[in-house]
């Protein structure tokens, strides 16, 4: 009985160092967040901005992001605050998502921005020629497990 209880009580301690270890690993090895100023010197260029909201339908406490994105013929910005985790993308897409099923489903009609290592600001390079009027919707998604952060609808400026 002594060895079960050793064994459940060791796993559990296993289990949750590792999950603990997937939570506080990207905290800890992203690269420095762009300047405030390298985002503010692209300002005046800002065609499209967008709220992302804590609020969103599959946003959970794990999951989630608040703040400014803003997007320039040539880059995307944000200003704000996101869930730490692993191997985020920023998204556009055509049309309105806040769940998993919405991105799965319109994911072939998304473009992908890049790669998002930075938990409070980040700049983004768009793709050349990309028709921002053609995108409604800004999307932050965890690529490694299928996980919907957060999303802001865009507006012209």
């Amino acid at each position: 009985m002594k060895r079960v209880i050793l064994l459940i009580t060791h796993l559990g301690a296993l289990i949750f160092g590792f999950m603990l270890g997937i939570y506080v690993l990207p905290i800890l090895t992203q690269p420095e967040s762009p300047s405030i100023e390298s985002i503010n010197n692209n300002s005046n260029a800002i065609v499209y901005s967008g709220e992302f909201d804590k609020d969103r339908q599959d946003s959970d406490f794990l999951h989630w992001g608040e703040g400014t994105i803003s997007l320039t013929e040539t880059s995307a910005m944000f200003i704000g605050e996101l869930a730490p985790g692993p191997d985020y993308k920023l998204y556009l897409s055509p049309t309105f998502v806040e769940t998993e099923a919405e991105f799965m489903a319109n994911k072939e009609t998304m473009l992908q921005i890049g790669d998002v290592k930075t938990f409070d600001r980040f700049l983004l390079t768009l793709p050349v020629g990309t028709d921002l009027a053609s995108y409604s919707t800004a999307i932050i998604w965890c690529e490694s497990f299928g996980e919907f952060i957060s999303s802001a609808q865009l507006k012209a400026r």
